[in-house]
Order: structure tokens, then sequence, then C-alpha cells
């Protein structure tokens, strides 16, 4: 087949790879343009130093390096390989980053990656030019090394050629022609160049630092800067000479000064990220035939690169006999939150994106990209997280996006946190309830843009009640004994949750029932008054979003959502007739879970309707008047004790907070914040998307299957799944651990015996129980109630038992009372 008629704007490493891959598909009708020369176009791919580190937080970027690793291994040009598999070597020259390595390694070995940690005797045999004194240790992956990113190009271009794919080199891109479409909008047609137009079906935009400037020709706003990053090259290295070959020794990182290495023969090539954010509007980066080497490389600040050249003569103190000789300010894209942009324009369609892509990531993104617009959807990588649909409308704006971009870049080597928020722009959401907050001393993180309150101090004089265990010294961080006593005030008392960063559509028309019934695993055409749990699935039938469907009238529903993803694929399936309708009401609402036993005594009393357990049942809703606010309540609890989300107009939303405040305090009745929730939520069990199960997930392994309703019409997913329930090979399970310090993050490995078996997803402790928690996916041979495993946290392998589920309730009585 030849498939449709593609135009991929961009012959860097990623459009190259793209091409290579559709047209290993069969879709061979496909053209690449760039403006620049074949195959060193002028981008950022023609001056990348080429370094290939594979271990990434992200457990989808960790595999799409790995693939780029495995691919361009298999590539040649010539006979000149396209990747140096000389290993890479992360070092640690302070307590911290040594600590930072072993988490590292955690990740890296959760993923599949072979790694090792080494002790600094280790780390001076694997690279002899760093000093003994300096290092503490270091991490080595063996398959990490040095992409020809260049090379690279030409061996996909002439892969791609060979199968009919056209590279049209010297077309510069001036617009991108759309057409009406169809009833739903406005869809690509062409792609005009300065050498005329070139039809189009689709069109793919991989212009890596112009991406933002031909994004905008078809209406979309790409949250991207190009920033420029030092490399520079030593003059002959005399500890060097003699060197036959390109590269010897492993690539190196020492990011406790932001900087990293490379061989070349007997020079090094230094990259440093240590010096100031230098952005560059992607209108302003200079043409092909004005710039001076190439448009991407920029005059090199030597001032800017003074403490990276001292420090390096510290650490390799062979350099200080050479000389630093050439360098460049050479330019990257960021992204706001150091991931890809990847994915379909949601106003014009057949416009896609592969954007913010380093060579690191390139050949897996081109894999990636050709398995979505081949099979409308990615079997090899879960790319929730890096959908360029994922960010909400505050997160495009320019100031944002500047401010984050550059931060990000400042950061790139910097020790994170797992519960660190952002920083500056800041706040940015607030809800009604926040100067009740303040009053209360919260303490905020972010979620979405949103200031939501992990505990509030004013809860202090709990600790009187409760001795509550102190977390190792990483997982004490951002966190206070006040989470502990909140959680144990909510399972005793009554408590007050800001739900109101959970974001909420309304889905109205006369075929909204329908189009939820096709769009969800559950029966949600029920009555009115009714609330669902469903999934959301992808075709081959991967969980897309776990939601809570409401039905608040005949032709209104309202469904709680996990972000604008789900927005999103809610509103690519809407039918053309214009019978349904979605739209986004979370700025307008806002939402307070009053949870506990004692939360119908403080909430009946203010309430025009009955919400007794006959008036008002599990998973019912309706809508009453707590004292002057009007109100849809929902019968639901994400933290398993009876209660209410309670929602409003943002406009009464304080009078909300004020009423039920002054009838909760006679009860004991407290503020609570996100760790508190956390806990509790762990402790029943609930999953949370996007952390415990994502696109890679099927209902039947994430323990979800009683959402599924296969006797049901027909929905999204519903042919796959009938295939894989009979199939289920992994399972999300519960573990507890008894050490109250051994408190887990998430992320890490999970052995059995000495062999990694599988990763944390969630983690807290259960202050109910009086055990640390943590969800974890595992072969489901091991996912035996009463088994020991253990789990690599840092440089421990903590002992934790798999464990029935829910740990607690598990009659559900007080959620049902």
């Amino acid at each position: 087949m030849a498939g449709p008629r593609v135009v991929i704007i961009g012959a860097g490493v990623v459009g190259a790879a793209l091409a290579d891959e559709l047209s290993s598909r069969g879709w061979t009708e496909v053209t690449v343009v760039d403006q620049g020369p074949l195959p060193a176009t002028g981008g950022s791919s023609s001056h990348a130093p080429g370094l290939v580190f594979q271990t990434n937080p992200s457990k989808t970027m960790t595999e799409l390096a790995r693939y780029t690793v495995e691919k361009l291994c298999s590539l040649d040009v010539d006979g000149e390989p396209c990747f140096l598999q000389v290993g890479g070597l992360e070092i640690a020259t302070t307590p911290e980053r040594l600590a930072e390595l072993r988490r590292r390694h955690g990740w890296v070995t959760a993923w599949g990656v072979e790694a090792r940690l080494l002790g600094p005797d280790e780390c001076v045999a694997r690279h002899p030019l760093v000093d003994r004194e300096r290092v503490l240790g270091g991490l080595l992956v063996p398959t990490d090394g040095l992409a020809k990113a260049v090379l690279a190009v030409e061996a996909q271009i002439r892969a791609a050629t060979a199968r009919g794919v056209r590279f049209l080199a010297r077309h510069e891109v001036l617009d991108i022609r759309t057409d009406g479409g169809d009833e739903s909008g406005d869809r690509v047609s062409a792609v005009v160049s300065d050498q005329g137009d070139i039809p189009a079906d689709i069109v793919v935009c991989c212009a890596g630092i112009w991406g933002p400037k031909v994004a905008r020709m078809a209406g979309m706003n790409l949250p991207l800067t190009p920033l420029a990053h030092q490399l520079a090259w030593t003059g002959p290295v005399p500890a060097l000479a003699g060197q036959a070959q390109e590269a010897v020794r492993p690539i190196l990182r020492h990011q406790d000064a932001d900087l990293y290495y490379r061989d070349c023969f007997d020079r090094l090539g230094i990259g440093s990220y240590g010096h100031r954010p230098m952005p560059v509007a992607a209108d302003d980066i200079a043409s092909v035939d004005s710039a001076g080497p190439m448009p991407s490389v920029l005059r090199f600040t030597e001032d800017d690169f003074a403490d990276a050249w001292t420090e390096t003569q510290s650490l390799l103190p062979a350099t200080r006999e050479a000389k630093v000789e050439e360098g460049i300010n050479g330019l990257f894209s960021f992204t706001t939150d150091g991931l890809p942009l990847l994915g379909e324009s949601p106003e014009v369609k057949g416009f896609w994106v592969a954007e913010a892509v380093w060579v690191t990531h390139s050949a897996g993104v081109g894999r990636a990209m050709a398995e979505w617009l081949v099979d409308g959807h990615c079997s090899s990588f879960d790319l929730h997280a890096c959908d360029v649909n994922r960010f909400e409308p505050h997160q495009l704006a320019p100031d944002y996006v500047l401010a984050r971009d550059c931060q990000n870049f400042a950061e790139v080597y910097d020790i994170i946190h797992p519960l660190q928020p952002p920083g500056a722009p800041r706040p940015l959401r607030t809800s009604p309830f926040h100067v009740r907050q303040r009053e209360l001393n919260a303490y905020f993180l972010e979620a979405s843009g949103w200031e939501r309150p992990q505990w509030y101090s004013a809860n202090e004089p709990l600790l009187a009640r409760w001795d509550i265990p102190v977390p190792n010294d990483w997982a004490a961080r951002m966190w206070s004994p006040v989470v502990g006593a909140e959680a144990l005030a909510t399972r005793e008392g009554v408590a007050m949750y800001d739900m109101t960063a959970l974001k909420r559509l309304e889905v109205t028309g006369r075929g909204a029932a329908a189009f939820l019934q096709r769009m969800t695993t559950a029966n949600v055409a029920k009555s009115v008054g009714s609330v669902t749990y469903a999934l959301m699935l992808d075709q081959d039938g991967g969980i897309r979003s776990d939601i809570t469907v409401a039905r608040l009238g005949r032709d209104r529903f309202q469904v709680g959502a996990n972000g604008n993803l789900d927005l999103d694929w809610l509103t690519r399936h809407l039918p053309a007739d214009g019978s349904v309708a979605v739209r986004d009401i979370t700025p307008g609402t806002c939402c307070i879970g009053l949870w506990g036993p004692k939360a119908r005594e403080v909430l009946q009393p203010l309430a025009d309707e009955d919400f007794s357990n006959d008036g008002l049942s599990y998973f019912r809703a309706k809508r009453a008047h707590i004292g002057a606010v009007p109100v849809t309540a929902m019968r639901l609890s994400y933290v398993g004790e009876l209660g209410w989300e309670l929602y409003t107009t943002a406009d009464m939303g304080l009078k909300l907070w004020d009423t039920l405040w002054d009838a909760a305090r006679p009860h004991g009745g407290i503020a609570a914040g996100r760790g508190a929730f956390n806990s509790l939520r762990l402790e029943k069990g609930y999953r949370s998307f996007g952390t415990d199960m994502t696109y890679e997930h099927d209902p039947y392994e994430a323990g979800l299957g009683f959402a599924v309703r296969l006797d049901k019409g027909d929905f999204i997913g519903k042919a796959a799944l009938e295939q894989r329930k009979a199939d289920v090979r992994r399972r999300l399970t519960c573990l507890t651990i008894d050490d109250p310090r051994a408190v887990v993050m998430g992320k890490e490995p999970v052995y059995d015996g000495d062999a990694c078996a599988g990763y944390v997803t969630s983690a807290a402790y259960g202050y109910t129980i009086g055990k640390g928690i943590a969800y974890a996916w595992l072969p489901a041979g091991l996912a035996t109630p009463g088994r020991t495993l253990h789990i690599g946290y840092f440089d421990q392998r903590i002992p934790a038992v798999v464990a029935e589920e829910p740990l607690f309730d598990s009659s559900m009585t007080r959620l049902r009372g």
C-alpha cells in the first residue's frame, strides 16, 4: 500500500527517522522537505554532540532512548557506524549526587536497561582522565554511547529513498494550506514551499527549533523555546595523544557542575548547562543562506563558559595542558515540562507535530509516530505524557512558556524531588477557598497550575493525639507529621478536602447518552442522578483514562476527568451532526470533598434535601442547597469514608467553604490536604491514572475489570479487550512495608531475589493500617498474597509483602453507611 500523501517538514534526525519508519510500514507516498541541504540540514541535528544517556525518570523516555540506541547500532553509512557504543558514565562529586545516582540506577533498572553502580576506583578505570580525589562514585550504563546524528540522518534517508520516499532539499516552507474538510473542521491539503505547493493528506512538523514558526502556519500554538547550549572543543590533550579511534572512553556526565564530556580522537568535547538561559525566538533564527556555519549555531560567548572550563580543569587535570580551541552556542528545543510534543493539532485535522525531540529519543519517536499514524494508536510506547494536547490553556501563554522553558534549561541536571513544584510563575490558578487555606497556613504544591494544599500547619495541635512515624530523609521532604494526623482525623471525624483541581467536563445534547456509551466501558445510560465509574480505552484496549460520569439530566452529564487529554479525546470523537457538545467547566466551578464518619452530622442540618442513605445512596447525585449555596452533591469518596463531593459555581465557593467550616468545627472537623488524601486512597486501593495505569495497561491487568461491561453495546476498545481478557500476564499489585521509615516514593524497582521483576507506581504510608503501602506492576505469577519481594530504594533493599486489597474496609460498610 502507498498510504496517504504525507509531507514531513524537517529532514533532521526525527524527520528522517519518521520517513524510514513510515515507509517500512508500507506508507511510501511520503515527501520530506527541508530548507537546508541534506543530510546536514542546519538544524540541531547537524551540530548535536550526540551523547545518548538512556537513564530518565520517565519510563517512556527511557524506552524511546533504548529503541534509538538499538536502531542506530544497526545502521551504518558505507561501513561507518551511526552509533559508537562506548557506554555512559555519570559521576558524583558530592554525597547528594551519589545518593541521586543510586536513585537513577533504580529508575533505569526498573525500566529494563542494564546499569551498574561503580566505586571511585572503577570510575577512574573506566575514564582515566577523572581525578580520583574528586569522584565519590558513578553510574555506568554499558549500552549508552555516541550517536553520529548526521550519519544517522543519511542512513535513514537512504533506506526511505529506496522504498520510494522523496526528499526535497532547499525547500523553504511558507505556509500550510487547509480546506474546509468536513463538518468537523479544517483539514490540511498542501504544504506551500518557495518552490511550489506539495499536496498532502497528512503533514508532520519535525522542524525542531523552527517548530513554533511552522506550527503557527496551521494555527497551532506550540509551547517550545529554542535555547542556546554551549559546546566547546579542546585542542589536543597530551594525555590522549595517539588515540586512533574517535571515542574509546564512555561519555561522561558531571551533573554537579552541569557538564558533560565526550572523546573526539585526541580532543575533548565539553557541554555545559551551567550558564544563563539564552532563549531565541523561532522567528529570529537566521535563514540557511544568511547564517554562519548553520542557523542553529550562534556565536560562542566565552565569558559564559569560563566557570565550566575552570571546573573541567579541576575534574579532568589532563585538560590543564590544553586549551579551548573552538565553541558554539547551539540551539536546542526546550518545553515547559521537559517532554516532547507529539500528536495531532486539535484544530486542523491531518496536521501533526513531532517536536522537542533530541537525538537521544529520535528513532524511538520516529517509530512511535509511525505507529500512531498508520495504526491509529501507538502500541510500542505509552505517549500520554508526550501528547501535545496535554496542556491547559494557561500553559500555552507565551510568558508562561518562556519562563518554564528557561527554568527547565537551568534545572536539566538538578536533583528534583518527586513532589517538588515548579517555580515561577506562581500562583497561577487558585480555588475560591484559597484565602481560607492561607489563613490555615496551608503548605501548597501545584497541580496543573492549581495551588493545592498538601497539609495545613493549623492542624499541628492534632499531633498531641497521635504518634506519627517519621519517614526516611528523602520521603520527609515536603512532608509533615501533620499529614498523618489529618489522615487519622478524617478516619475518626470529618474533614474538608479541596477537590477543585479535578477536571470537570460537561457533556450535553440529545446524543450525549449514546455518545458516552460508545466512549466508555461501563453502562452510563442509567437514570438521572446515577454516577458511574468508567474507563475510556484506546482501540487496542489500553486505558486512556478513568472517569466518573454523573447523569444530571436526560441530556446532561458531568464527567470527572483526569486532564486536558480527556477533553481532547472526547472532542475528537464527537458526532458530526452536532447532537453532542463537550465543554470544560472546571474554571467556573469548584468542589469540596466532605468526608469522614461524622460527615452526615455536619451536612444534613445545613441541607434542604435528604442526605440519609435512603435519600442519597452511594454513587448517586442530586442538587440541593447547603445553607444559601446551590450545590450538586455526589455520593462519592476517594478516601474510603462516608461523604460527598459538593460542587458549586466559583462565585459561591467561599460561601460554601465558610458554611461547611462553621458547621464542621463543633464536630472536630478540619481542612485536610493532598498528603492525607493520597495515604487514604491507597489504603482503599483506589487507582490514579497516569501514575498507576496508563495507555500501556488494560483494565484486567490494572484490577479494574469491574468497570467493564462487555455485555453492553459496542464501545471503543471492546474488541481488543475481548482478546486481552484471557491473557493477563502482569498485575498492578499491592505491597505493604513493615518498617515505618521505609516509605518509598514511586518508580523504584521491585526485585524477586536478584532479578528486577517490576516497578512501583504510587506509594505512601498508611496511617490507619500502620504500614507503608506501595503499588507495583509485577508479573502475574508474583502477585500472590503473602509473597515477600524487595523494593530497591537508593542503596537499600526493602522487604515488601504482597497483600490482598483493599487494605481498609474491604466490606465497604463505611462508604455505604
